[in-house]
């Protein structure tokens, strides 16, 4: 009996402890049941960098709304770098009181009056790409404050990180966000050079996969110790990271360059309609409040948003490469198919592309199989919102240069 009472005191004492040590555990998981499809709306980086100021943001939440962008899907006002001021004695960050004497508060009352939310910018490391406070040793104090202010999403940065791990980094946000009390979107920024596909799925909403994105449609800006890429490059870096995207947990190309100046009406199209097919977040990065008519119907082109927020929630898969010309499937809800013709050479490209003969199943994520031999389906062209006939008869077509035919195709009865 003795032995047992000294074992039964052992094992009560042993559980005692293991609590002991569990109650300062953290929740180190990201707020559930938000980006349940690809997050979209507006990042101050592409076009203004460092030169953001409240007149600006309130400027483009108007615009937001006066072109149809919010009735098309776009949500999220996010302002980007350099929106800093200095901590107060408490460690506090406060906004730049030239370019924001109002407050961040007062911002995020105006925003969210519009239907919008608002996004803010920081850093893992002390300081931000920009120079600004970053929230190294502050994550605690600054998920507050941004809770506070009522922020909806925040877009983390991976500057003056030095010797930091980056999943416990973001561990160490998430918690805090969580911590905090408000439902925020954390959108993990550190370029994919710590393959955060394999581990922010229970951290954040989105991750970046890749570099910089570069206002080119192909091509590379070499800046000496790092590099951006023109959207092809980073459309090219996305193999192999489908498996890891879905609701909720996005693989993030970056935000999107259409309507900044160097991308033809073609490109623009090819851009976007790659992006919804990457179940990418659609984060607009022009000035909204002055594009062209061309610029303005590819962001709101319904159909092809359609497929990017698809709660199938499933990443497009290259079916077919023949060097300039890919083609691409993505499966939808209710049997739908999503397909693009992806031409990148400069030479318009004619094809003859037989249904029947090309069959195959999404083994590595959906499962699904597209077989138009024992289903037919009808033929939409997003892009012209005409009707293509059927998949009964093999599909000749022709694609510009450097440009994009984009079909949705439904089960015909």
């Amino acid at each position: 009996m003795k032995k047992l009472a000294i074992c039964a005191f052992l094992v009560i004492s042993s559980l005692l402890s293991a609590q002991e040590k569990n109650k300062y555990a953290q929740d180190y998981t990201k707020y559930p049941n938000l980006a349940l499809t690809p997050p979209m709306g507006w990042n101050s980086w592409n076009k203004f960098a460092c030169n953001v100021d409240e007149n600006l943001i309130k400027e483009i939440a108007d615009a937001m709304v006066s072109t149809g962008m919010r009735d098309a899907g776009y949500t999220y006002i996010n302002i980007d770098d350099c929106w800093h001021g200095d901590r107060d004695a408490n460690g506090f960050i406060h906004p730049d009181p030239k370019r924001f004497p109002s407050g961040m508060k007062a911002l995020a009352d105006y925003i969210h009056s519009k239907g919008l939310k608002i996004g803010i910018y920081s850093d893992a490391g002390a300081l931000t790409c920009g120079g600004r406070p970053g929230s190294r040793g502050f994550e605690n104090q600054d998920a507050k404050t941004y809770a506070d202010w009522g922020i909806d999403y925040l877009k983390y940065d991976w500057c003056s990180s030095e010797s930091l791990s980056a999943e416990g980094a973001y561990k160490t946000m998430a918690a805090a966000l969580k911590r905090a009390g408000r439902p925020i979107v954390l959108s993990i920024c550190e370029w994919g050079d710590n393959k955060p596909w394999d581990w922010g799925k229970n951290i954040g909403h989105l991750w970046r996969t890749t570099g910089d994105i570069y206002n080119c449609f192909d091509c590379i800006e070499d800046h000496g110790t790092w590099k951006s890429f023109g959207v092809l490059q980073i459309l090219d870096k996305q193999e192999g990271l489908r498996k890891f995207a879905g609701p909720g947990h996005w693989n993030d190309p970056d935000m999107m360059e259409i309507g900044n100046g160097n991308l033809t009406a073609g490109e623009e199209r090819a851009h976007f309609s790659m992006w919804t097919m990457l179940a990418a977040p659609l984060i607009a990065g022009n000035d909204i409040r002055n594009m062209n008519a061309e610029t303005l119907q590819v962001l709101t082109n319904k159909k092809v948003i359609a497929v990017n927020q698809d709660k199938l929630g499933v990443q497009g898969l290259k079916y077919k490469d023949d060097g300039d010309f890919e083609i691409w499937f993505k499966p939808l809800e209710n049997g739908d198919w999503a397909v693009a013709f992806l031409n990148r050479n400069a030479t318009p490209k004619t094809y003859n592309f037989d249904w029947k003969n090309n069959q195959f199943t999404d083994d590595e994520v959906s499962k699904l199989t597209f077989n138009s031999s024992n289903q037919n389906y009808s033929i939409e062209n997003l892009w012209t919102d005409k009707k293509m006939g059927n998949t009964n008869k093999s599909f000749k077509f022709t694609v510009p240069g450097k440009d994009i035919l984009m079909l949705r195709l439904s089960p015909a009865n």
